[in-house]
């Protein structure tokens, strides 16, 4: 399965079974390296599924006609990232994909919906709160003020990826905790007729909690991603302020970076 014409097709009873492998043998790009940006494509793109079979190293090899090691190599790189894991008496399993998300406001449920990755929602907390003094800072009110929180838990195939934490004016948007769990917040600002403008974020990482690790099913002192963000709407109101914190072994920023003329 090269460049070449050396190509191979995956034997049935895999979910490799409707994929096909391009391997450039003449390439300097490892063999292990390219079949395993082939295989996270496909995990990516949806081909290979969170639950699908890829059959065993020696099947693998057999099928791609590639050396045992070199397939155990790809596949150790994708068990590295969280993407497969092996299971005894099973054979390499697609655990699922990592979330690539484009750096521009926008929201998670609307980027996580167009990758085809079924976002679900759990409504943590929806009530009433005063605000704190970063919360204040952030929406131009004064510290004590009631503010509406909302803490949610969002999720794609089942797995947890992000724990969103939001505060926003009182008045600025009436919903229900069903409404929340339908659908995401900015899809519900601009069915209000709040117009999204701009927006300030910092991005972090820090270990995880023993509470975060548990909401998001990973082990205390896990790699997580941070954001705070302060979103305005088109007359300059800030009308939003979020502290998230994501997964790293399931969630990513992604973004492209210009040359300053």
């Amino acid at each position: 399965m090269a460049k070449t014409g050396d190509r191979a097709r995956a034997t049935s009873g895999s979910a490799l079974d409707a994929l096909h492998f391009a391997l450039d043998r003449t390439s300097p790009v490892p063999l292990y390296y390219q079949l395993a940006q082939q295989l996270e494509a496909a995990i990516e793109h949806g081909a290979l599924a969170p639950g699908n079979l890829l059959g065993n190293e020696i099947d693998l090899s057999t099928r791609l006609g590639l050396s045992r090691p070199t397939v155990r190599q790809a596949i150790q790189s994708l068990v590295d990232k969280g993407l497969l894991v092996r299971r005894r008496g099973v054979g390499t399993q697609v655990v699922h994909s990592q979330v690539k998300r484009p750096l521009e406001l926008s929201s998670l449920y609307d980027d996580l919906e167009a990758a085809g990755q079924g976002p679900t929602t759990h409504v943590v907390r929806h009530e009433r709160v005063p605000a704190g003094g970063d919360v204040a800072a952030a929406l131009g009110i004064a510290e004590g003020a009631e503010v509406t929180l909302l803490e949610r838990l969002r999720s794609t195939h089942g797995q947890p990826v992000a724990f969103l934490c939001n505060y926003l004016p009182p008045a600025l948007l009436d919903v229900d905790t069903a409404q929340l769990e339908e659908t995401g917040l900015y899809r519900l600002l601009r069915a209000a007729g709040i117009t999204l403008h701009s927006a300030r974020q910092t991005i972090g990482a820090r270990s995880a909690t023993r509470q975060e690790a548990a909401l998001l099913t990973e082990k205390e002192g896990a790699a997580l991603l941070t954001m705070q963000r302060t979103a305005y709407d088109d007359t300059g109101r800030p009308v939003e302020y979020g502290t998230h914190i994501y997964r790293a072994s399931r969630y990513a920023f992604d973004f492209q970076l210009l040359v300053r003329p």
